[in-house]
């Protein structure tokens, strides 16, 4: 593992960024259907609707989601309409996503003057999934938890850990410690909220071994604490500055075979679910010829939460 000589900065980060997308605030700026196993082992449809509004205060080394954020905070009124334009054009789901590139109860990016119009919308729901950090998991999430339960829809939160690493955890400059993760899944299940998290396979400064060993122990240390679902990222470049560290030999994505390895492992746990997140999946492919079957697998992987055979492919060797 190598690291920088100090931690990078706020400056550094916004310094090293690519041009925003600038999306419009009158509609989401994606939204999407697709089937997940549930806690319960149901597989349903589940709607995602990534929300546009303001980025995020947090200014984390490896993220993206600012291209699709605004400078300004958005209107009261705006998010439900959003979500009105998504639901719209979406097949039917039994459950919902609202995701807005930050953190729900961050009230400059999601007014709280519209959580009742929001939970009008999604009241026909069973559940309704928000990201949030985990410094930021007050008193609103209780307020909002009530809302949804006075129509019998249950509020589920997703909160980054990242990684474990004691040195790479600071350095993301995500702005918390294993222990205010910890706390915050304390409080929250105690409300009676149910909890999943973001594990990052391979962040800045690991080797590939190292990429894998510590998402294990982060998707260990997560179950520990309480959450009921990992979702793990694999790391990607594409925000300026994970370029440099690329460039400078600070980090490098995981393989597909990484990602394989630490699937199948995080299940055989048995503690909970466990996804990999296969967007995008075939830049961490180093054989086209077995690469799409191998994504496909695990995506199975993912639906049924069961570790099958590994494809075997000729060409490359892969078992």
């Amino acid at each position: 593992m190598k690291l920088p000589l100090s931690d990078i900065s706020d400056h550094e980060i916004l310094a090293s960024r690519p041009a925003w997308n600038s999306p419009g605030i009158d509609r989401p700026y994606e939204f999407l259907v697709e089937p997940e196993r549930g806690a319960d082992g149901a597989i349903e449809n589940v709607a995602t609707i990534f929300l546009t509004n303001r980025e995020c205060p947090f200014r984390c080394l490896m993220c993206d989601l600012w291209k699709n954020t605004t400078v300004e905070s958005v209107p009261v009124g705006a998010i439900p309409q959003q979500i009105d334009y998504a639901l719209e054009r979406l097949p039917a789901a039994q459950h919902v996503k609202l995701y807005n590139s930050g953190n729900f109860f961050d009230t400059k990016a999601i007014p709280k003057d519209d959580w009742r119009a929001i939970v009008d919308r999604v009241r026909g729901f069973k559940s309704v999934i928000v990201e949030n950090h985990p410094k930021l998991c007050g008193d609103g999430c209780l307020e909002f938890r009530d809302l949804l339960a006075a129509h019998g829809v249950e509020l589920e939160i997703a909160l980054g850990l990242e990684t474990v690493h004691p040195e790479v955890l600071p350095r993301l400059n995500k702005q918390m410690t294993r222990d205010d993760f910890s706390q915050a899944v304390t409080r929250l299940r105690g409300a009676g909220i149910r909890l999943r998290t973001f594990i990052l396979l391979r962040p800045p400064f690991l080797t590939e071994e190292e990429g894998v060993e510590w998402a294990m122990r982060s998707i260990e240390f997560a179950f520990e604490s309480g959450v009921s679902c990992s979702s793990v990222v694999p790391t990607r470049a594409g925000n300026g500055i994970m370029e440099q560290l690329e460039n400078e030999g600070l980090f490098s994505s995981p393989l597909l075979a990484s990602m394989e390895i630490v699937q199948e492992r995080g299940i055989q746990l048995g503690a909970g679910r466990v996804f990999m997140d296969t967007w995008d999946a075939q830049k961490f492919a180093t054989c086209a010829e077995c690469a799409r079957d191998r994504i496909q697998r695990i995506a199975d992987i993912n639906l049924n939460q069961q570790v099958t055979p590994r494809i075997a492919c000729q060409k490359c060797g892969t078992r």
